[in-house]
């Protein structure tokens, strides 16, 4: 089984507002709502491409009740902990001339809503995949990723992590299967600037000997980069398309390799699925459709570069 884990999912309330004026009476021209949070967004794409996962994290308040309930009805199981204090965050998203984003605080997570999650994290098992994917929230210790890792580092599941600086940096020494910074993360690891792909490899195998299994680099409309624990290296422009919405498009590679890497265990195939699977949602409205993915294949082939 494959378990998403998100420290502090959303839900995200997205507003269009043609030409949004501050201190005016500004009306919406259209609302939606749909969950949020990294981890979440895998198990969406992953449920989309016809795979099942369990979403894990902690949920509060009426906002989390509204959360399951609209992941339930997509068909996706969960197994959130609930939390007394506080209630799940609304991350407002309003689409305008220009897009802002107010994001909300998330429950109050203590000592024991910690133990209750190593409790059922202690279940898993070697046939297991464990997905780490976001941020971690202020009341929460900056080490959990790393924490959990050495807690399950006997375990021998294989462990996705999507995260960023200390949080990802922290965690190579317990060898993830895969993670999965952007070319810009991936600079700031290393206190420098990375924009061409030659540059992307050779940070990439940096992070190989520094402890992950793969290193799955996305570059925006540039492509992505793969170093694969076999030595091999992949890479390839990005798919042709209107960038409608980049939010969700990581987290979409993600599930895509996953995917590729389940149903063929072969990492060219994990990495074309995980790229074509990034690009289908960030030219959606919303997290990629199958469909959506293999239409883009089908339409717009993208020449891959394997190095050995």
């Amino acid at each position: 089984m494959i378990y998403t884990l998100t420290f502090n999912p959303s839900l995200d309330y997205i507003l269009t507002v043609p030409h949004f004026t501050c201190g005016m009476v500004n009306r919406t021209t259209e609302e939606i709502l749909f969950p949020g949070g990294k981890g979440i967004n895998v198990s969406m794409v992953l449920k989309n491409l016809g795979f099942e996962s369990t979403a894990l994290g902690y949920l509060a308040g009426f906002t989390g009740d509204k959360l399951k309930e609209l992941l339930e009805d997509r068909g996706i199981q969960t197994e959130f902990l609930s939390v007394k204090e506080g209630m799940t965050r609304i991350n407002v998203k309003l689409r305008s001339d220009q897009e802002t984003e107010i994001n909300g605080q998330g429950p109050v997570i203590g000592k024991e809503d910690i133990e209750k999650l190593y409790t059922r994290l202690d279940q898993l098992n070697e046939d297991d995949i464990l997905v780490m994917a976001g941020s971690i929230p202020d009341v929460m210790p900056g080490t959990m990723y790393m924490d959990i890792m050495k807690r399950l580092e006997k375990k021998q599941l294989r462990i996705v992590v999507d995260a960023t600086k200390d949080l990802l940096v922290n965690v190579l020494q317990y060898h993830p299967f895969l993670i999965k910074p952007n070319n810009h993360e991936l600079g700031e690891i290393f206190h420098t600037q990375i924009m061409e792909k030659e540059d992307v490899i050779f940070y990439a195998k940096q992070l190989q000997e520094k402890g992950a299994e793969n290193v799955l680099v996305s570059m925006a409309g540039d492509g992505a980069v793969l170093a694969a624990k076999d030595g091999s290296v992949y890479q390839s422009e990005a798919p042709k398309g209107r960038v409608i919405n980049s939010v969700g498009a990581g987290d979409s590679m993600v599930a895509g390799f996953l995917a590729g890497y389940l149903e063929y265990k072969d990492y060219e195939r994990a990495f074309q699925m995980g790229l074509y699977t990034g690009s289908a949602s960030a030219f959606s409205n919303e997290l990629a459709t199958k469909k959506e993915v293999f239409d883009l294949m089908k339409d717009n082939h993208v020449e891959l570069e394997i190095k050995i």
